[in-house]
């Protein structure tokens, strides 16, 4: 059974590093991190960014005797955004995520490069572990840069006999990321600078010769147009099962999340 409870914290950073020039690390401390042990890599994480000006994380809170949440005053209230539970370390009380560097286009971008040791993010996060694909013959997986945190513990999670192909967009031509992965599993990066103006992920997709086996699976997690298309490839000119195919926009190109949010919840369940 699911535990339905959500865990928010707020935590300082304690380093940050570029281990690509456009992939950002963040780790992040807070004082007793163990309920989020169960909690799969890969998954969903909500982070909460203070405002500008503002030093302190105000998290909303429950109210038990109305069971809604009610949110700090509006020059207060953070702003939230959905990244990737990258790594966790339950000895040093340790989070991990990881932000791509867009410049100053967006409030997590934003924190991300201009953060110094200290500063408070918080972080929430449902308290159950969530499987991110089924046991497969064979996987391809699709995703754009916002993606890579994703893709990278779904690699690293699989199991070593696993094929399979990736096929990862990445804002710039330098230094691809090494993977974790498979031996038998294949890596094919495009370099796209301007993701905002278009992308070549549908095309390569649909280049790739699918081979005949008993189960497969696709996980395709990018921008909304590339979502789309590529969810309608595999559902309705390939025929796959819904069970076969995860297929989620992560952003919208010419919206910001907050606006663009449900235009792509609509788009994500559009297709069962």
């Amino acid at each position: 059974m699911k535990n339905n409870l959500i865990e928010k914290q707020v935590f300082k950073l304690v380093k940050k590093e570029y281990i690509t020039p456009y992939l950002i690390r963040a780790t992040l401390h807070s004082n007793d991190i163990s309920a989020y042990k169960i909690c799969k890599l890969g998954v969903n994480n909500k982070i909460f960014i203070p405002p500008n000006g503002v030093d302190k994380v105000h998290l909303p809170e429950l109210n038990l005797e109305t069971k809604q949440w009610e949110q700090p005053a509006e020059e207060l209230r953070p702003f939230v955004r959905t990244y990737t539970h990258r790594g966790i370390d339950l000895d040093k009380n340790h989070m991990i995520i990881d932000f791509v560097n867009h410049g100053d286009n967006g409030p997590a971008s934003r924190w991300a490069i201009n953060s110094k040791e200290g500063d408070e993010l918080g972080i929430a996060m449902k308290l159950f572990d969530t499987p991110l694909y089924p046991e497969s013959d064979w996987y391809f997986f699709v995703a754009d840069a916002t993606a890579i945190p994703a893709i990278s513990c779904i690699l690293e999670d699989l199991p070593e006999q696993a094929k399979g192909i990736a096929i990862i967009e990445k804002p710039t031509n330098e230094n691809d990321l090494e993977l974790i992965k498979p031996k038998n599993f294949e890596i094919i990066w495009l370099t796209n600078e301007h993701p905002e103006l278009g992308s070549e992920l549908s095309q390569k997709v649909r280049s790739i010769t699918i081979p005949n086996v008993c189960t497969k699976f696709a996980y395709v997690a990018a921008e909304f147009s590339t979502v789309k298309d590529l969810r309608n490839y595999f559902r309705k000119e390939l025929d796959w099962t819904k069970e076969e195919l995860y297929a989620f926009s992560y952003w919208k190109a010419g919206s910001s999340e907050d606006k663009s949010v449900e235009d792509r919840h609509d788009e994500n369940k559009s297709i069962e």
